[in-house]
C-alpha cells in the first residue's frame, strides 16, 4: 500500500489538495454513502480507473479511506503551521469539527476512528504531533512556553485537542463550538505557560 503522507503541495494560499483521482473519488463516495457502503469497485468507476489500479495501491476500502483521512487531516493541520501551539490546536479542532469528511465519518462510521484512539497513531496524528512539537519548541525559544520535552508537551496538547474534538460536545453540552474552543484554549494556555 502506498502512503500519501508527503503528497501535500504548498502554494501561496497554503496547503492544497494534491490531485489524486482515486482519493478524490473515494472522498465523493464516502460523503455520498459513508465508508461501509463505499466499495473499491464504485471508487474505481467514479475515478475512471480499473479495479486493478485500485487494488495495486489499496487492499481494501479501509486502507483507501485511511490514506484519504491522512490527506484531508494533514491539509487541515497544514493551515496552522507556524501558529503558536494553542492557536494551532484550537484551529485544527475548529476546522475538523466543520470538515465535511470528518462530520460524515463521525455521524455514520465512527468506529473507523477507534484504532487511532485506542491502538495506534495514524499518519495524520504524526503530522499533527510534529506541527505542535515544532510550535512548542519555537515557543520555548521565545520564552512563551514552559520548559520540557517538546514531543511530550505536543502529545499532551494533541490528546487534549482530540478529547475536545470527539467528546467535548457530549461532555460539555450544551456548550457552543465557540465556548468549547475557548475552554480548550484556556486549558492549553495554562498547561503551556512558563
Amino acid at each position: 500500500m502506498t502512503s500519501i503522507r508527503h503528497n501535500v503541495v504548498m502554494d501561496t494560499g497554503g496547503p492544497a489538495r494534491d490531485p489524486d483521482p482515486v482519493l478524490d473519488a473515494a472522498r465523493e463516495m464516502v460523503l455520498a454513502v459513508g465508508v461501509r457502503r463505499t466499495t473499491l469497485t464504485d471508487v474505481a468507476r467514479r475515478a475512471g480507473v480499473s479495479r486493478m489500479t485500485i487494488y495495486r495501491r489499496w487492499p481494501d476500502v479501509r486502507a483507501l479511506v485511511a490514506d484519504l483521512m491522512t490527506r484531508e487531516w494533514t491539509l487541515v493541520a497544514g493551515r496552522f503551521a507556524g501558529d503558536d501551539p494553542v492557536a494551532a490546536a484550537v484551529g485544527v479542532v475548529r476546522a475538523l469539527r466543520g470538515h465535511p469528511l470528518w462530520r460524515k465519518i463521525v455521524e455514520v462510521d465512527p468506529e473507523l476512528l477507534l484504532p487511532y484512539l485506542l491502538r495506534r497513531r495514524g499518519a495524520s496524528q504524526d503530522a499533527m504531533l510534529a506541527l505542535v512539537a515544532e510550535s512548542v519548541a519555537r515557543g520555548q525559544e521565545l520564552g512563551a512556553v514552559r520548559p520540557g520535552d517538546p514531543a511530550r508537551l505536543a502529545g499532551t496538547v494533541l490528546l487534549t485537542a482530540q478529547s475536545f474534538l470527539l467528546s467535548g460536545p457530549a461532555v460539555l453540552a450544551p456548550a457552543s463550538p465557540g465556548e468549547l474552543d475557548d475552554e480548550l484554549a484556556t486549558l492549553l494556555e495554562r498547561y503551556l505557560r512558563p
